[in-house]
């Protein structure tokens, strides 16, 4: 059987997909983290767990085409997480050439049909490009949490620590993550963040969308405040006619983040698309690169 192969590697989880030529969806898998710039060579296993989970029983030699969607994917510039990629493919199976690119261009796939335009991914990070075909021609943010990743659940996140710590019980949502890190005084707080690994703020995101969405004030200054830095992030793209596709949990969900950043586009009106599926999208890049393959041959063998 002929199979086509799509992966979404982020911060969270990764996901994985085999689909028939006609698209059809065969298997899926899920596993944990993905993205190697956070987890380094674990990134690499975690995929390959979704990937064996997806192809279930059948054939790995059957994989004609295969891309995977990965946050981070510049550190595969480093030799050894490189290997450690290469050495999944071979332990599984796969005879063909994966392609591993940026989860921005999947997740464009993933929300349009068009070949060009903007994407808006708002999950553990945070990042806006525009893509032209198979290139990523511009980029805004994804520059992690000490830099950047404005707007995006570990943001939401340290925000409403920030927020706790200096409001200690103030409001429902002080409470709340006072509540949620075990503590009993603002130095309490402060001691768990400081020993808290960073990713894991971006828990907190679901709480301060629950606390949004149930009117709580600090929680709904804290999304306002990442929605309007979204939008900025996006914005800076500077392609203010170009379709828009929102990608990642925050965006792609029923979230008070994602009605902010809809409210706000269709203000100025133009195409929305969304993300639900960035694994399906990367296999949607492997048919289409398939397919222009196949034309390139026909025309070589014609001329």
């Amino acid at each position: 059987m002929v199979l086509i192969l799509g992966v979404d590697a982020g911060g969270t989880a990764s996901k994985a997909v085999v689909v028939a030529p006609d698209g059809t969806v065969l298997g899926r898998g899920t596993a944990g983290p993905g993205n190697p710039s956070a987890v380094g060579s674990a990134a690499a296993v975690a995929i390959g767990k979704a990937v064996r989970e997806a192809l279930g029983p059948h054939d790995p030699g059957g994989v004609v085409a295969g891309v995977v969607g990965v946050a981070g994917v510049s550190i595969l510039a480093d030799p050894g997480v490189a290997t450690a990629f290469t050495d999944q493919w071979t332990d599984i199976g796969l005879t063909c050439p994966v392609e591993v690119v940026a989860d921005v261009v999947t997740a464009f796939a993933a929300g349009t049909t068009a070949t060009s335009g903007r994407v808006l991914i708002a999950g553990t990070g945070a990042v806006a490009a525009f893509i032209d075909g198979p290139r990523i021609e511009r980029v805004v943010d994804g520059l992690g949490w000490l830099l950047g990743d404005e707007g995006s659940g570990l943001w939401l996140g340290l925000q409403a620590v920030r927020h706790t710590a200096r409001h200690w019980s103030s409001s429902g949502l002080a409470v709340r993550v006072a509540l949620h890190a075990g503590a009993a005084s603002a130095d309490d707080l402060v001691h768990w963040a400081q020993r808290l690994p960073l990713g894991s703020f971006a828990a907190l995101a679901p709480v301060v969308c629950e606390f949004a969405a149930a009117g709580d004030p600090a929680a709904t200054t804290i999304v306002g405040a990442g929605v309007e830095r979204l939008i900025a992030t996006l914005d800076a793209l500077d392609a203010p006619d170009a379709a828009v596709v929102l990608g990642g949990g925050l965006l792609s969900g029923d979230t008070p983040v994602r009605a902010g950043v809809l409210q706000a586009l269709r203000a100025r009106g133009g195409e929305i698309g969304t993300a639900h599926d960035p694994a399906l999208g990367a296999a949607r890049l492997a048919l289409r690169g398939l397919s222009l393959q196949g034309r390139s041959s026909r025309t070589a063998t014609s001329t």
